[in-house]
């Protein structure tokens, strides 16, 4: 059974509770990291927290611990968990306080470490590969709730998740508010033309990912041209291939997008080599 730290102890999974006036569950005000564990080891750590400290920064709330001790905590529930190969969810709610949105009414932070396991698709899809459609919700407006901001508010990328699972898939494609490709609810996309990589830019309203950033510093270093653009759907129903990226799903091809074959309908020769490359690199 997983064992729960919660600002400072740990719990069994059962005993594991947050009060049920934490804002973090009235309003989804918090914020969260995904983050991987391989061979014992978590993978990026520094730049999750890099991403978890901003995020927080951004919507005002305090983190109750210095960086250092958060990732020493990170570590500790690792340990604790005895997880060689697993998945932490990471999450600072706002805290308790009394019902209305003021955060001033609240106190004390929660800080909560999940160690865990985690599959995100099937093993066959990682080997014939995903279908994804595109969602009419859009992604939310970066003067709303900026992307960036990983929040504990993912309705918005839940409500795009229902139409993929109405359509008899896992996965959809998110447009940003001018009708350009910015990511699906759970994963970043890439496309490859005539030999490029090309991905939407941080400003087409996506979560800069994490894997995301692994995988173009893989590709650069194997010499594939690597471009961030603007992409529309055009681009990827005319790619050559298409591939997802993120903490959970790692790297996974697309082999059909609103019904449509991308490339040959099987994972390209550029997805393969740069999940294998990225199998490597976690491994390290």
């Amino acid at each position: 059974m997983p064992r729960i730290w919660i600002n400072g102890k740990l719990y069994d999974k059962a005993d594991a509770k947050v009060s049920v006036y934490d804002h973090g569950l009235l309003y989804g005000d918090g914020v969260f990291e995904g983050i991987r564990v391989y061979s014992g080891k978590v993978f990026r750590l520094t730049e999750h927290l890099e991403r978890l400290y901003e995020s927080a920064r951004s919507i005002w709330l305090e983190i109750p611990l210095t960086r250092e001790q958060m990732a020493q905590a990170v570590e500790d529930t690792v340990r604790a968990n005895n997880k060689q190969d697993g998945y932490i969810r990471l999450v600072i709610t706002r805290g308790a306080g009394g019902l209305g949105l003021d955060p001033r009414k609240t106190a004390d932070p929660q800080v909560i470490i999940i160690v865990d396991d985690i599959s995100m698709y099937p093993q066959e899809l990682y080997d014939n590969g995903l279908e994804i459609v595109t969602a009419s919700t859009i992604r939310n407006h970066p003067n709303a709730v900026n992307p960036r901001i990983k929040s504990l508010n993912y309705l918005n990328n839940i409500l795009a998740k229902i139409e993929a699972i109405r359509a008899g898939c896992l996965e959809a494609i998110m447009l940003n508010a001018n009708g350009e490709v910015a990511e699906c609810t759970g994963d970043n996309i890439f496309v490859v033309k005539n030999g490029e990589l090309r991905t939407p830019p941080p400003n087409a309203g996506i979560l800069d990912g994490i894997t995301r950033a692994a995988v173009m510093e893989l590709a650069t270093k194997d010499g594939i041209p690597v471009r961030e653009m603007t992409l529309t759907r055009h681009d990827i129903y005319v790619a050559d291939e298409v591939f997802l990226t993120g903490t959970a799903a790692e790297v996974i091809a697309v082999v059909k997008v609103d019904g449509r074959a991308v490339g040959s309908g099987k994972p390209g020769k550029m997805t393969r080599q740069l999940r294998e490359r990225f199998q490597v690199l976690v491994r390290e």
